[in-house]
């Protein structure tokens, strides 16, 4: 097995970070440090990470949580704030958020220690949808913005892709989008002339988010995991 995937595989880290942590030098194997992530590594290899040895892959598993406004989408803060780990009770797992959401938005997220299905997921190639709930000022939404919304709008890092759009209420959209850039739902809806109030990610993927409350998490079965990596 390939380095990278070897330390995706042990709950360290996706794929793609893991990558970095092999071109930082901080990976050794049998004791060597090792920059390629490609280099074939055996199942009873000594692998260790900033000095620590891997006890081998964990149990892989998925949780689905709802997240609530002002926590962090991220592993650990250096400022201290909450973050997504901390929500998920009674694991020793070494879980990692995929899909991430800003501060002020709420809904789905996924934690996981699967690295290979993070990189599924997350990877642009993938077009994996995700599906939001957004709550917008500026006056009942028209036409003329759902169109836009629609057809793709213009921002600064370059054009959208189209948007599946739906109203809800005058002032409610849902829409599913399959790109990952930054607040990019925030900034689609501002270019469109109604800046976000409130965003709650309702699906992603197969999976929605349902009646599960805010701050709670569910472990996903074997046949709801599955289904995520079919997309």
């Amino acid at each position: 097995m390939r380095l990278a995937k070897h330390l995706a595989h042990s709950g360290v880290a996706s794929r793609r970070a893991a990558e970095r942590l092999i071109a930082d030098g901080r990976v050794r194997v049998e004791g060597e440090v090792v920059t390629d992530p490609a280099r074939d590594v055996g199942a009873g290899s000594a692998v260790s990470v900033d000095g620590r040895l891997l006890e081998g892959p964990e149990r892989r598993v998925v949780y689905a949580l709802n997240k609530p406004v002002g926590i962090l989408s991220t592993a650990r803060d250096t400022h201290g704030r909450p973050t997504v780990i901390e929500l998920v009770p009674d694991t020793d797992l070494r879980l990692y958020p995929v899909g991430r959401l800003d501060a002020d938005s709420a809904g789905l997220i996924l934690l996981t220690n699967d690295g290979e299905l993070a990189n599924r997921l997350t990877h642009p190639r993938h077009e994996v949808p995700k599906t939001y709930r957004a709550r917008v000022r500026g006056g009942p939404v028209g036409a003329r913005a759902l169109a836009a919304l629609r057809a793709g709008v213009e921002l600064e890092d370059g054009p959208t892709a189209p948007a599946r759009v739906r109203r809800l209420a005058p002032d409610t959209l849902e829409l599913t989008i399959h790109e990952g850039r930054n607040r990019q739902v925030r900034r689609m809806c501002e270019a469109a002339g109604h800046p976000v109030l409130e965003l709650t990610r309702i699906a992603f993927g197969s999976l929605r988010l349902g009646d599960l409350a805010p701050g709670a998490s569910r472990r996903l079965n074997a046949r709801e995991v599955e289904r995520l990596r079919s997309l």
